[in-house]
């Protein structure tokens, strides 16, 4: 019980991660569960029963073969029904949504560097939760651009000619996300009027932005622990799309509504996600810090995993707490 005591302490297991709805095993990631049940060396009993129950996009198991085949007619997203912003220089907003989700995407084009090392921001897209275009506007690069990697982009001269200026949509997209309360004032997802900003590498496009949002107000789907891979690296977007929700994406010139559906899209998934209900969820709350410390060693040794498990607490936010 010693090793297990051990173990508890340092995995962070807790009733927010992906588990295997066969043999109730823990998995630190989706692609970890994955591998459990359909990888190159699954675990046999659970690999047979998922074959035959097993949703391959969620990884949750229905009670039926007739089951599953309408749970996965609904789970599977169809990309081809999107209706794309005008691929011309436009603005396209909507000030009275009401969503308390926005999902932000740019595309870059090439300002220079060390071998065109450096993203210039040249086309911003920000989309609700329903999907609808709340902000979709090419910008006017502050440099000049060398290079506008058209074939990705689908972006030339003549798309940013009449941009809108870096600074009026630095302005546009603070007001989207702050919702009329001072950025200083945002203490909270659930408290106040700001948005959570929805996003695939948020930080290096904020940072093209020249702007800042509190880390507690972001859901970043390249560095969400579920989300990532068994070794702790981003998966891509594209990836994420593919498997989870069941289409494609950035096949081409790259899109930035399609990449905001797709993270919104995988938010929500996450989002709507079912877990007990737990008094201080997070490890970090200090409420929590004395769950396993080793003056509780012999009464740790002495409780069943169960029990142990129920104590425990995850080291990151689960997004279910969003609904909450």
């Amino acid at each position: 019980m010693e090793h297990l005591v051990d173990h508890m302490r340092t995995s962070y297991h807790s009733l927010h991660e992906p588990t295997c709805a066969l043999c109730n095993k823990h998995c630190r990631s989706f692609d970890s569960l994955r591998e459990h049940l359909i990888g190159p060396l699954p675990k046999q009993e659970c690999e047979k029963l998922f074959k035959i129950l097993g949703c391959k996009f969620c990884l949750s198991v229905l009670e039926s073969p007739l089951a599953l085949r309408l749970h996965q007619h609904r789970c599977r997203f169809s990309g081809g029904t999107m209706s794309r912003p005008a691929n011309k220089s436009t603005t396209v907003v909507d000030n009275g949504f009401s969503s308390h989700v926005v999902a932000l995407a740019c595309q870059m084009v090439d300002g220079g560097g060390n071998n065109g090392s450096m993203d210039v921001c040249a086309r911003v897209c920000m989309v609700d939760e329903y999907e609808n275009i709340i902000f979709h506007v090419y910008v006017k690069p502050p440099i000049p651009v060398p290079n506008y990697r058209y074939e990705n982009s689908g972006i030339g001269g003549e798309h940013l000619r009449d941009g809108m200026p870096l600074k009026q949509v630095q302005r546009r997209i603070e007001e989207f996300l702050c919702n009329g309360e001072a950025m200083w004032k945002i203490r909270s997802p659930k408290a106040g009027k700001a948005r959570i900003l929805v996003g695939h590498h948020l930080q290096p496009l904020l940072q093209s932005l020249h702007l800042e949002y509190p880390s507690f107000m972001i859901r970043d789907t390249a560095a969400y622990p579920p989300l990532m891979k068994t070794n702790k690296l981003s998966n891509s977007l594209k990836y994420l799309t593919q498997t989870y929700l069941g289409y494609d994406i950035q096949a081409g010139v790259q899109d930035p509504y399609e990449d905001c559906v797709a993270t919104m899209r995988l938010y929500l998934r996450m989002r709507n996600q079912v877990h007990q209900r737990e008094d201080y969820p997070q490890a970090s709350d200090p409420r929590n810090w004395n769950n396993f410390a080793p003056s509780r060693q012999s009464e740790l040794e002495r409780m069943s995993p169960e029990a142990m498990l129920a104590i425990s607490r995850s080291d990151y936010y689960c997004w279910c707490l969003d609904s909450m």
